[in-house]
């Protein structure tokens, strides 16, 4: 990625359960990111530019609390890429 002087001015809070920072700091460390932020900052870009295959999620009368990092569905993806051999992709 070119370098680039970046002024980050606005901060965000997240809070998160130990399994759903157990799965970020797990991605981060596979992916040799230096920084929990930058691991994050990595993964909502590819959120943002992922295809919509998965459908929209249900946001009418749901509580913040109900969104989940961690779902079923990520959990089924993440169990796979951590018994896939190291230097494969999907």
């Amino acid at each position: 990625m070119p370098h680039r002087q970046l002024k980050r001015s606005e901060k965000l809070q997240l809070l998160l359960d130990e399994e759903e920072l157990t799965a970020i700091d797990d991605w981060r460390f596979e992916h040799r990111f230096p920084s929990r932020a930058a691991a994050l900052r990595e993964l909502l870009r590819r959120g943002l530019l992922a295809s919509p295959d998965h459908g929209e999620p249900e946001t009418q009368n749901v509580t913040t609390g109900e969104f989940r990092v961690v779902d079923d569905d990520a959990k089924e993806i993440l169990e796979s890429e951590n018994n896939r051999p190291k230097g494969t992709s999907s």
